[in-house]
Formats: C-alpha cells, structure tokens, sequence
C-alpha cells in the first residue's frame, strides 16, 4: 500500500507530464565563468571609470585655465595646499556676479553698448553672434528642448530611421514647402554614435511616426547602435490588433464595445 502511494506522489503531474527529465545539464566550465566574471565587472566598473575620468579632466582644464589669472593670495598652492576644483568654484563665483550685474539695467546698457561695437567688426560679429545664438537656444530656461521621439523612412523607403521632434515648421520654410493639410515638422536626425551631430530636416506631419519611447532612451539606442533597447509596454489597441490577426473568426471585435 505504502509502495503504491510512493509510487503515485512519484509520477509528474500537470505540466510537469510535459517537461522532459532526461535533458543532459549543461555545465559551465571554470574559463567560461571567469569569462561572466570579467564582463559582468567591465559592466559595472567602465561607466563609473569613464565618468570619474571626464568629470576630472573637466576639472582639471578649467584648474588650468583659471588658476593663473588669481590673485597669489587666492591660490592654495601659495600655503602648500593642493585643493582641486578651485578654479571651478571660482568659475561659479564669476559667472553668478556677471549674471547678477546684466539682470540689471546698468548692466543691460553695457552689454547693449558692447554687442553695438562687436557688431561693426566684419568677423568677430558673425562668430559672436553664432555662438551667442547657440547658448541662448542650449541654455535658455524658455527654450522648449526634444520632447518627442519619432521615426522615418529614411534613407529610403522601406528603412527607418530615429529622429528627434523639435517643433512646428514656421516662417518662410512652412510657407513655400508645406504641401499637406497637417502641416510639417521640424525633426532632428541624430547620427550614430554621436546623437549631437546630425541633420536637420522639415517634413510633412504624416510622413512621422512618433513613438512612446522616451528621449532618453532614443539618445542611449543611438549611442549604443541599437544594442540597448528600451523596454516596451504593448498596449491595448496594439494586443486587439495581434488577436484579430491571428484569429479573425474567434476574437471579437472590441474596437465597438463600449
């Protein structure tokens, strides 16, 4: 009796009928784990190392260039003491007293009088007055930056590329281009690896997907080259439309419930 209820609680139950049991185990061998090892550290260790190693070089090439133009009393070396970052501190000090002097009107009158002088320069003008324009786009808290991502046939048809929407085309582009009735957009096309070059482009609002994906994610796929993929959540309509495809006689149509 006892035999018989052993050999009963024995048997595979369920999906376990299913399961094969005579599989062979693979073993990792002590090569290949070392191997895990070393790849799952160089994970962990090389972003952190690579940060540490950009945010000290910054430091260091403004040490560089703003330690010279103190005052000897102002510089640690000066009581043999060695404080890294003076320099940026010292950055930050100035350019809050600059931002403070130009908020107000005397300093509004100067800077105004200043542009007007490097405005009659032939060359330093037009540099002046790109990268000025630059900042003011980068930097500015008004300035809306990519909020969405979106993707095009581009090159050609058939292929599809990541792009970054900006804004609406306005202006004279908007005027002498614009051939549909939704309009057209402004769009980023980032280059890979390197997502802060690229081209930029004006195309009709139809002829853009625009995606869920966060921005951030679509920066770290264009860097990667498409090794990192962000996680993707199916929706709703997305898992009717699978349903339906495959089953088209058995599934209901759910688009008409209310």
């Amino acid at each position: 009796m006892n035999d018989k209820n052993s050999s009963h609680k024995d048997e595979p139950r369920g999906l376990h009928k299913l399961a094969p049991t005579d599989l062979p185990v693979k073993k990792v061998g002590f090569i290949a784990k070392l191997r895990n090892y070393f790849f799952t550290g160089l994970i962990v260790v090389g972003p952190v190392s690579i940060t540490i190693y950009i945010i000290w070089s910054l430091i260091s090439f403004v040490d560089g260039w703003v330690k010279p133009l103190l005052p000897k009393i102002w510089q640690p070396e000066t009581y043999d003491i060695t404080v890294p970052g003076i320099g940026v501190a010292f950055s930050i000090i100035i350019l809050i007293i600059v931002g403070a002097f130009v908020a107000n009107l005397f300093g509004r009158t100067i800077i105004s009088f200043g542009e007007q002088m490097v405005g009659r320069m032939p060359v330093v003008r037009g540099v002046y007055g790109a990268l000025k324009q630059i900042f003011e786009t980068v930097l500015s808290q008004s300035q809306t930056s990519f909020q969405k991502v979106g993707i095009i046939e581009y090159p050609r048809r058939g292929l599809y590329s990541i792009v970054f929407i900006s804004t609406d085309t306005t202006g004279e582009i908007y005027e002498k281009c614009n051939t549909s009735e939704g309009g057209m957009l402004s769009i980023f096309l980032p280059t890979t690896p390197n997502p802060t070059s690229g081209y930029l482009l004006f195309v009709p609002r139809e002829d853009v997907t625009i995606l869920e994906m966060k921005v951030e994610d679509a920066a770290k796929m264009v860097i990667s080259a498409g090794l990192v993929v962000p996680d993707y959540q199916i929706g709703l309509k997305e898992l009717v439309d699978e349903a339906e495809k495959l089953q088209p006689e058995t599934v209901p149509n759910t688009r008409n419930l209310s």
